[in-house]
């Protein structure tokens, strides 16, 4: 798992620590030039998601599967969700988990919930972290630039190098004719997730809300209801460990209870 596209993370980093919204900090990325020409190819979770399907390869000695993916990038990330987050001890980051299961090869990037002390939590600006774990070795860490004009030039040189030095191992550790394909699965390893909303200030409207997760099997660890003025109150519920598609099932249904203002955000709490 990691932070695998700095841009983003430079983004999400300048949100949180100077208090600004998604659009000025992607301006200041762009005239930075830690954007690509089409930009949603680093926000959009694309630049990423090709990193993870490449990483997933080696890791696994599978064939690349980007397609497998599921990609959701940064730019519904709001600066509510960052000082929210925040207030709870966590950092968003736009997080590229893969894992071979018992069903197959799960891929995912997408934003999620880190500790704040943890080393993702704690990885600040353009920068990238790959975190490995191994059934003997454990974790290993590995931490550098992700963004801009030199550290993009000293990889790009550091392989034209290799190839003038005739140096040619096996980009994925084995020869590619060689890789097994792997079976493509969707995430399903239970989680905690953050559910941001803004309901109706009536009686009633939150327990319509707590009756839709139960009744997906979805289960309350913390709500918090903040100071609010006029009609609509802000309502902010982290979870329990549960299946990504029982948290999706229960969302679907928060429309239909009436007490719904604008649209549900729902990210995922990874215990890095």
């Amino acid at each position: 798992m990691g932070v695998m596209n700095g841009s983003c993370n430079y983004i999400l980093t300048r949100m949180q620590s100077e208090n600004l919204p998604y659009e000025a900090v992607f301006e200041e990325a762009r005239q930075l030039g830690y954007l690509e020409a089409d930009p949603n190819l680093d926000v959009g979770g694309i630049d990423a998601g090709h990193k993870l399907s490449l990483l997933a390869a080696i890791a696994f000695g599978t064939r690349v599967a980007f397609d497998a993916v599921e990609l959701q990038g940064i730019g519904n990330v709001s600066i509510d969700d960052i000082r929210l987050a925040e207030d709870m001890g966590y950092r968003i980051k736009l997080l590229g988990v893969a894992q071979m299961t018992g069903r197959g090869l799960e891929q995912r990037m997408t934003p999620c919930l880190v500790p704040a002390d943890s080393p993702l939590g704690q990885l600040q600006g353009g920068t990238n972290m790959v975190v490995l774990e191994g059934d003997s070795v454990g974790q290993i860490v590995l931490r550098g630039p992700g963004a801009g004009q030199g550290p993009t030039a000293s990889a790009v040189m550091a392989d034209v190098i290799d190839i003038a030095r005739g140096i040619r191992l096996p980009s994925f550790g084995q020869p590619a004719s060689t890789l097994a394909a792997a079976q493509p699965a969707r995430a399903a390893t239970p989680a905690p997730y953050y559910l941001r909303m803004t309901l109706l200030d009536k009686p009633g409207a939150l327990a319509k809300i707590a009756t839709c997760l139960g009744d997906a099997g979805v289960s309350i660890d913390q709500m918090r209801q903040y100071g609010h003025q006029g009609a609509n109150a802000p309502v902010l519920i982290v979870t329990h460990k549960a299946a990504p598609d029982d948290v999706a099932h229960a969302m679907t249904r928060f429309a239909a209870t009436g007490v719904l203002v604008g649209d549900p955000v729902a990210i995922r709490i990874e215990e890095v």
